[in-house]
């Protein structure tokens, strides 16, 4: 069915009713990763020929990032699985703030933009409030690479001077290793005259998902998942079909949800190479995991409390900070986790202490005293994750929770009560 070019304007404010207290069996699945799916299809600008991305999961990011595309003249088809974008009409590059303001993923179109078009102008990116995400590294990279990059009005307004309007090849070294820098660079470089490097870059599992469909596309970038990436640039790209990783944030909040409820469970499918540093905190807190085919076996033990700082991967991920922090106030002992990414991201704090959770924080650190029991109380999720956290610490609260701020849950989480459901926890979706 083709997306829709508009935005509903209604103002709702939904919640899940969550009784805690049941044991989760069976199987929790999986859906196709939201920050490589988003990517992707930013990314299927950079043809004019069809492309078909498989396993993208039903998200309000999702559709949000489909509406940007149809207003910019491109052709998009969605499905249950997947979703068919052609960009053969891609005739603006301007993309309207009314649509940008709250998924800062839309701001990835500007590497193809540029390459297409060789123009683009892109409202400075919304998204989560956990703290500042800019841009710099991104406007940086592309300047390299050529372009003419400036803020004006709140808005980054890119062009490619000269008249063949292609960039040209640089040799690019990241302050940091930026996930959505790298894959703005990688993105903008594969159409480039020559061969463009970026060192320092980032090594996350998204990121070599972008690479190898661009490489499916006809483009030549090796390297990606180590931290240095060469490009080699070609002239045309052509469509594909692709299929998105598994969301390994979606796999490890599930593990986290058999965790907190001490409950046996089958996660799948995932890839545990993309989750290393989790699936060992699981291990070292008390939890037994046995890989089974495409997916995880996971058989809680006594949960012992556990340190834990968020680093880029291959470390610690920054998204599931919240939600393991859940499990650790149900842990025996002590626990310390200490967030090295984004300076705002400890808004669950407040929320599991109204819970009966023991926190004190302490700057970037949050000191985390396990105690026997967590009380059903009205919470909200501040952002994406710590909404996540929220439904966990809820499935092992005793009583009922309300939890609020579904609107950041179904950014990165598609139907995720029935999922639970399904698995034997009882989580009611309301309309306020």
């Amino acid at each position: 069915m083709p997306i829709a070019a508009t935005i509903s304007k209604e103002i709702y404010k939904p919640h899940l009713e969550v009784k805690g207290g049941y044991s989760l069996s069976g199987e929790l699945k999986v859906s196709g990763a939201k920050n490589s799916a988003l990517v992707l299809m930013a990314a299927s600008l950079l043809t004019e020929e069809s492309m078909r991305i498989n396993n993208v999961p039903l998200l309000t990011d999702i559709e949000g990032m489909a509406e940007i595309l149809v207003t910019m003249g491109v052709k998009v088809k969605r499905s249950p699985s997947c979703i068919e974008i052609k960009a053969e009409g891609l005739h603006h590059a301007e993309l309207p703030y009314e649509l940008m303001a709250g998924l800062r993923a839309s701001f990835f179109c500007i590497g193809p933009l540029l390459a297409r078009l060789g123009k683009a102008k892109i409202p400075l990116p919304g998204g989560c409030r956990i703290g500042a995400r800019p841009v710099g590294e991104h406007i940086k990279g592309l300047k390299a690479l050529g372009a003419f990059v400036n803020v004006e009005h709140g808005s980054v307004i890119a062009s490619i001077p000269g008249a063949r309007k292609r960039l040209k090849s640089a040799h690019i070294v990241l302050d940091c290793p930026s996930v959505g820098a790298t894959e703005t660079i990688l993105m903008a470089a594969v159409l480039a005259e020559g061969t463009s490097t970026i060192e320092n870059a980032a090594q996350e599992p998204e990121v070599q998902d972008l690479a190898q469909m661009l490489n499916t596309m006809g483009a030549n970038v090796q390297g990606a998942g180590g931290p240095k990436i060469t490009i080699q640039g070609v002239e045309h790209l052509k469509g594909c079909e692709y299929t998105v990783i598994p969301d390994r944030i979606e796999a490890g909040t599930f593990l986290l949800a058999a965790a907190i409820t001490r409950s046996c469970l089958r996660v799948a499918p995932l890839i545990p190479e993309h989750m290393s540093a989790v699936l060992q905190k699981l291990r070292d807190c008390g939890c037994i995991l046995e890989k089974d085919g495409d997916g995880m076996k996971i058989i809680p033990g006594e949960i012992r409390g556990v340190d834990i700082t968020t680093q880029p991967f291959p470390g610690f991920p920054t998204d599931l900070q919240a939600p393991f922090m859940a499990l650790l106030t149900t842990a025996k002992g002590t626990s310390i986790v200490t967030e090295k990414i984004y300076e705002n991201r400890m808004q669950h704090v407040t929320e599991l202490q109204r819970m009966g959770a023991s926190i004190r924080i302490q700057g970037s650190t949050a000191v985390i005293e396990g105690v026997p029991e967590l009380s059903a109380a009205p919470v909200t999720g501040g952002d994406l994750r710590s909404a996540a956290a929220m439904v966990l610490a809820s499935l092992a609260a005793r009583g009922s929770s309300k939890v609020e701020g579904l609107n950041h849950l179904d950014r990165g989480y598609a139907e995720i009560e029935n999922k639970l459901n399904q698995a034997g926890a009882d989580i009611l979706r309301r309309q306020q």
